[in-house]
This record gives C-alpha cells, sequence and structure tokens, in this order.
C-alpha cells in the first residue's frame, strides 16, 4: 500500500483530498444529450446494481484494496457507491456541474484519504466508469446505450481532472513545506543547534543517515528560482543517497550523505555553483553533527581567496593558513596539535632542522651548515618531519603551512 507522509506540522500536506475541501475544485463541461426518461430511470434504479458490481470488481482486480484494514475496505465501498451516486445525480441534470473528488470522498474519514494515492484514486474512477459502461446496455433504454456511455465518459473525464488537480495542490502545499523545513535545518546547521528537534526534523524531510555527510559551500551568480532549485536538487539526488540544499543569500550550501564517495559526489556538482572558490568541510558522521564541518567550510570560503593555486574543489582543511589569517581559532589549533606539538615531542632534532631548513630559504645545503651537518641528514629528517606531520617540507605549498604551523606554535604558552 503507498502512503503519504505526514508532517505533523501541516495536515493539510498530509491529506491531499481532504486539503480540498475548502475549494470549490468543480469544472464546467458541456453537458451531454438529454436523457430519456426511461433511461434516467433506469440509472436511477439500477444504482444498487452497479454498486453491487462495482465492490465485485474492487475485491477481485485491486490488490491494493485487498490489502486494506476491514475498516477502511468498508470506506472505499462507500466511496465507490457515492461516486456512483454522484454520477447518477449528475446524469439526471447534466446541466449542473459534476462532483468534484473532494464530494466524493466527503462521506468517508480523513484517515483514509491518507492511505490512497493519486495512483489508487484514478484506478477507482477508471473501474467505476468500466463498470457503468459494461452496464450500459442493461440500463439504457433501447437506442439510448451510446448517449449513456458518451455521458460516462465525460463525467469521468472531469472527475479524473479534478483528482490530478487537488493532488498537484496537495504537491505543492507539501513541495512548499518541505522547503521551509530544509531552510530551518540548514540554518540550524550554521549556527550549531544541534538538538533533538533538529534531528527529529532531519528525519522529517526524508534524511536516512546511511554512512558519512560533508558540506559543500560556494557562490551562486543569482538566487536560485524554482526550475534551478528543481534541477539541483535531482542531480544532488543522482549523486548521493541524502541531500539537503541551503541558499543564503548569494551563497549556496549543499549537503551530502551515503555511503559512497562523497568527494567525488560534491565534485560531480560544480557545474551547479558560480564563479568563484568552492570548499568542501571536513566529513561527520551524521548530518547533525555538521556544524563544526560548516565552520570549517565557511571559514574556508572566506580565505580561499589567499590561495591563488587553490583547486576547485578544495577541502578546508587544505586551507588552514588561511583560515588562521581570517581568525579561524579552530584552524589555529588544528595546526598547533597536527604539527608543531609532534615534531616538539619527537626525537632526533626535527622540530630545529625544520626551523633551520625553513629559515635558510628552504636550502638543504644552508640548512646542514646551519647545523654542522651533511645535507643527506637534514633531507633524512624532513622526510621524517613529512612521516609525523602528514605535510612534506621539500613541497612549496605544505613548507608554507609548516611555517606557519611553528610560528603558531611558538606563539602558544602551553604548546
Amino acid at each position: 500500500m503507498v502512503t503519504q507522509r505526514r508532517h505533523p506540522a501541516s495536515s493539510a500536506a498530509a491529506s491531499p483530498l481532504a486539503a480540498d475541501q475548502s475549494t470549490d475544485a468543480r469544472v464546467t463541461i458541456a453537458p451531454p444529450p438529454p436523457a430519456s426518461s426511461e433511461t434516467l430511470r433506469r440509472v436511477r434504479d439500477g444504482n444498487g446494481l452497479l454498486t453491487a458490481a462495482a465492490m465485485r470488481r474492487l475485491d477481485e482486480e485491486l490488490e491494493w484494496y485487498r490489502a486494506l484494514p476491514a475498516e477502511d475496505r468498508s470506506w472505499v465501498g462507500l466511496v465507490a457507491q457515492s461516486a456512483i451516486n454522484a454520477f447518477v445525480t449528475w446524469f439526471s441534470d447534466p446541466t449542473s456541474p459534476p462532483h468534484a473528488v473532494s464530494e466524493i470522498f466527503a462521506a468517508a474519514p480523513p484517515e483514509l484519504t491518507r492511505s490512497i494515492s493519486l495512483q489508487h484514486t484514478l484506478q477507482l474512477v477508471r473501474m467505476i466508469v468500466d463498470v457503468v459502461e459494461m452496464h450500459s446496455d442493461q440500463l439504457a433504454a433501447p437506442g439510448s446505450e451510446r448517449d449513456l456511455r458518451e455521458a460516462v465518459l465525460r463525467y469521468s473525464r472531469e472527475v479524473a481532472f479534478s483528482a490530478a488537480e487537488v493532488y498537484a495542490r496537495a504537491a505543492e502545499v507539501r513541495g512548499a513545506w518541505d522547503a521551509r523545513l530544509e531552510a530551518l535545518v540548514v540554518d540550524a546547521l550554521v549556527r550549531g543547534d544541534a538538538d533533538d528537534s533538529l534531528r527529529s526534523r532531519i528525519a522529517a524531510i526524508g534524511w536516512t543517515g546511511r554512512g558519512s555527510a560533508i558540506v559543500m559551500v560556494g557562490t551562486t551568480t543569482s538566487p536560485l528560482d524554482d526550475v534551478r532549485a528543481t534541477d539541483l536538487r535531482r542531480a544532488m539526488r543522482r549523486a548521493a543517497d541524502d541531500t539537503l540544499v541551503g541558499v543564503q543569500g548569494d551563497r549556496l550550501m549543499v549537503f551530502l550523505g551515503g555511503d559512497g564517495d562523497l568527494v567525488a559526489a560534491a565534485t560531480s556538482l560544480l557545474p551547479r555553483f558560480g564563479p568563484g572558490p568552492v570548499v568542501i568541510g571536513p566529513p561527520v558522521p551524521h548530518v547533525a553533527e555538521a556544524a563544526r564541518s560548516v565552520r570549517a567550510a565557511l571559514a574556508g570560503l572566506l580565505a580561499a581567496p589567499a590561495w591563488d593555486q587553490a583547486p576547485r574543489p578544495v577541502q578546508a582543511d587544505d586551507l588552514l593558513p588561511e583560515r588562521v589569517m581570517v581568525g579561524d581559532v579552530v584552524a589555529r589549533r588544528a595546526l598547533v596539535a597536527q604539527a608543531f606539538v609532534p615534531l616538539a615531542a619527537s626525537t632526533g632534532s626535527l622540530l630545529e632542522t625544520l626551523s633551520a631548513y625553513l629559515g635558510a630559504g628552504r636550502s638543504l645545503e644552508a640548512a646542514a651548515r646551519t647545523l654542522y651537518v651533511h645535507p643527506n641528514t637534514v633531507r633524512y629528517r624532513l622526510r621524517r618531519v613529512a612521516d609525523v606531520t602528514g605535510w612534506d617540507p621539500l613541497d612549496a605549498r605544505e613548507s608554507f603551512v609548516l611555517q606557519t604551523a611553528l610560528a603558531l606554535g611558538r606563539l602558544e604558552p602551553e604548546a
């Protein structure tokens, strides 16, 4: 059985047919030729026959109907009877507008409409049309069979369109609600409000929580309209299992989650961003814990212009020196903890050798003369520095990272 997700804060979104109770979804159609009085009498008298035939067809042909609880099946039967009664009423006076779907479902409780999808509703309408068509020769007066069949088709077409209109309106309501809820979640992640309510909101928008999560931050050339936003979400769903989108002014934030290669998935979305840096925050176990990743990515977005050769996208952790320059305390602590502290605690004069190498203009021979050792000894110690810290002093970019870490470490009293 197909069920529709219900948001606790929006009962209208949970019950699309019930949501249309206050909206007149009737339509005006060209009336059929006036039916003969004999045909009208036969159609009225055959109401019970049509209802019984419809109930048999329901049980024989619709698997979702058989899967419903007994109480819901009885309500569906009442809906089918209501639809047949509505047709008989309209056929008696075809100049009046046909009943809308909300009126046909009015006899059933709102809970039933949350268990019946648009596809089920259209199947129900189609089946009732078939039942009336099959009995048209029996119900219509001689010579009026074609008129009755045409009236059934004309009426069923308008009821089907009415159902589609109701569900489309409900889908728009749900979409608007989901967008507002998504914006609230993104805002909470940016502010770091990771409480129990945040997890429930994340679950409400369909985040499964499988695997880890990352955030990618960049700019957008213009605010996302509905078409561009839909296109972006479609591309995101192809790239990752779980997705979130946040637009704050000209800043675009994309959250991706799942078991696959999230960095590769994020890279595939680069064309959706505007010009300028695009930064990927460090991975987190769950999107509810993404606040620190968001802070790192936003700080990286602010600092990225300082590194002219930065790749696109660039990892926030690759921008630690630049993030320190814009006042990121987390980046400052990370550099000291990952580079200066291990070197200071190591043996073999690694910190002294690195300092001499950097101070000598990154010259092995000059550093060797300062330390009174052979240049191969300096080279060996620098390889150990790379093993200890993860940054290679012989690489121009990574030596800059290490030099920044040394300067910060010397300014830390507790380092």
